[in-house]
């Protein structure tokens, strides 16, 4: 009896779309009158510019977008696919997720041919996509699927403080997708390892709270019966030096850990991408 050839997952396709909206660190200076530099935010971050959406657009438009591309350089259909994973901290709504708009977007739902792919949604902010690529690892090796889309989308634009309070922040967000197809193969080649982890007692150095499902209503209410969030909950919080100092040391570490884990050397890398500012 012949052993099963094992399953690998690669990369076979990906994609991204940025919105045309080309917004300059002089134009969060001269545009809405934050108080910073443009040589301030290239020293500190490297970013001279970055895109906003139009109002009316979404996470799961530009996800759509992105998605397209990655399905066509994969060479398949969406019909194909045997599930979505977006990965997001910016959705539509509260519920439900941006994973089954993008696969309406997707033309799932319809014709002959008309699938209902399982969407599934990922709340892991900026490490978001690592998640959903190491998710859809899994479930191709395991052989519970042949096809995964992972799209990471973001729509940060419409919940910026564009103020200069809000600075350490809106310097270092914009809007837009990116979207791999992960598919199975029995060569010898693809997704060599993964390596997640997670540090809940610094959740609150960047966070965004909005609301507090703690509370009853979890939005303080006015006297007219309207929801009332303050700005300190509305926009996002980051404490940076704590969010720098715990960023630069874990993403070392954790590349370190998964080279070891794999017996490569840091020589041995041709190529390194991280996640910037």
């Amino acid at each position: 009896m012949t052993a099963a050839q094992p399953i690998n997952a690669y990369i076979s396709g990906t994609g991204f779309y940025v919105p045309p909206r080309i917004v300059t660190n002089d134009d969060l200076v001269n545009g809405y009158g934050i108080e910073t530099t443009n040589e301030w935010i290239i020293q500190r971050t490297g970013i001279e510019a970055r895109r906003y959406a139009e109002r009316g657009v979404g996470s799961a438009e530009l996800g759509a977008r992105a998605a397209e591309d990655a399905l066509a350089d994969a060479g398949i259909a969406a019909t194909d696919l045997d599930l979505i994973v977006f990965a997001t901290l910016s959705p539509e709504y509260a519920f439900p997720g941006s994973g089954v708009l993008l696969q309406h977007r997707l033309g799932l739902n319809e014709g002959p041919n008309a699938r209902h792919v399982p969407a599934l949604d990922v709340r892991n902010q900026c490490s978001g996509f690592l998640y959903g690529l190491t998710t859809a690892n899994a479930m191709v090796r395991s052989g519970a699927a042949r096809h995964v889309l992972v799209v990471g989308a973001e729509t940060h634009s419409a919940a910026l403080d564009l103020t200069t309070r809000g600075r350490t922040v809106s310097s270092l967000f914009g809007d837009g997708a990116g979207a791999v197809v992960v598919s199975a193969t029995t060569e010898d080649r693809g997704i060599r390892g993964c390596y997640l982890g997670a540090d809940g007692s610094q959740a609150e150095t960047l966070c965004q709270r909005v609301w507090d499902i703690r509370e009853r209503p979890f939005i303080p209410l006015g006297e007219d019966g309207w929801g009332r969030v303050s700005p300190e909950h509305m926009y996002a919080h980051m404490d940076g030096r704590m969010v720098f100092k715990h960023a630069i040391a874990k993403m070392t570490g954790v590349l370190k850990q998964a080279c070891d884990d794999l017996h490569v050397g840091l020589d041995d890398i041709d190529l390194f991408f991280f996640h910037q500012a």
